[in-house]
C-alpha cells in the first residue's frame, strides 16, 4: 500500500516489515485488514490490490455502481449512495486489468478507478457525516497510499477516521506514524510513533521502532504525488 512495489526485491522487503509488524503487535489488527471482520488492509493489498479477485467481479461492480450512480445523480446528498461508490471504485480498481497481478500494481485503468473512488469519497466527506464510514475509510489508506494515488495528506486523513473508532492500539498508530512521515506532518508522525511504542510491549519497543523507522524511510525516500482531477 505504502511503496513502489513494483521491484521483486523491494516489494518482498516491505511486505516483511509489514508481516513481522502484525506478528509483532500480535496479528490480525490493521496490518490485515484493520480489526475484525473488515477487508481492506495491507496484507489484502499485497494479494490482490485491494480489490475482488474472479472472472465476473467486474462485471458485478459495474451493475452495482450503475445502480449507485443513478441514486446519486438523482440526490447528490445521498451518502449511503456516495460511500458505497467509493468502496466499489476501490474494488473495482483491483480486478481484470485495472491490476497488474505479475507485478502486484495498478494499471493506469485501475488508477483512474481509484481517483473516482476518491472523488466520491470526497464528495461524502464534503457532507459533513457525523461518523465517516471507518471500513471505507480503511480502503482509502490504500487508495491513497503509494501504490494507489500517492496523496499521504488524506491517507492520514482516512487513517484517523479508523483510528476514532479503534481500540488504540500500536499498530494503527504504527501506521499512522508511517502516512504523516509520507506527508511531511512530521510532528504527527512523531507523536504517532510515540503512541504506538507506548502501546506496545515493553519487550517488542526496540523491534517497532526499527520496524517503524525502516518503513519512513522507504516512504519518504519516494517524492509525494500532487492530487489530480478524474
Amino acid at each position: 500500500m505504502l511503496f513502489d512495489l513494483r521491484g521483486r526485491g523491494r516489494r518482498r522487503t516491505i511486505q516483511a516489515i509489514y508481516l513481522s509488524l502484525a506478528v509483532l503487535m500480535g496479528g490480525g489488527l490493521v496490518l490485515f485488514g484493520i480489526g475484525g471482520n473488515t477487508s481492506g488492509g495491507l496484507f489484502d493489498a499485497f494479494k490482490s490490490g485491494g480489490g475482488s479477485s474472479g472472472a465476473n467481479a467486474g462485471d458485478v461492480f459495474t451493475k452495482r455502481l450503475d445502480t449507485l450512480q443513478k441514486r446519486s445523480r438523482t440526490n447528490p446528498t445521498d451518502q449511503a449512495a456516495l460511500v458505497q461508490i467509493a468502496k466499489l471504485r476501490f474494488q473495482l480498481a483491483g480486478t481484470g486489468d485495472n491490476y497488474n497481478q505479475s507485478v502486484q500494481a495498478y494499471t493506469d485503468k485501475g488508477k483512474q478507478e481509484l481517483r473516482q473512488s476518491a472523488d466520491a469519497w470526497q464528495r461524502y466527506l464534503a457532507l459533513n457525516p457525523p461518523k465517516p464510514d471507518d471500513t471505507v475509510a480503511s480502503l482509502m489508506v490504500q487508495a491513497y497510499g503509494q501504490a494507489g494515488l500517492q496523496q499521504y495528506d488524506k491517507a492520514v486523513q482516512a487513517m484517523e477516521f479508523v483510528i476514532d473508532t479503534r481500540q488504540p492500539s500500536a499498530a494503527l498508530y504504527a501506521q499512522l506514524a508511517i502516512l504523516a512521515a509520507g506527508a511531511k506532518q512530521d510532528r504527527k508522525s512523531t507523536l504517532a510513533e510515540e503512541k504506538a511504542l507506548s502501546l506496545a510491549p515493553k519487550a517488542s519497543r526496540t523491534t517497532l521502532k526499527q520496524q517503524i523507522d525502516s518503513a519512513k524511510g522507504q516512504l519518504t525516500a519516494v517524492p509525494q504525488s500532487t492530487p489530480s482531477s478524474g
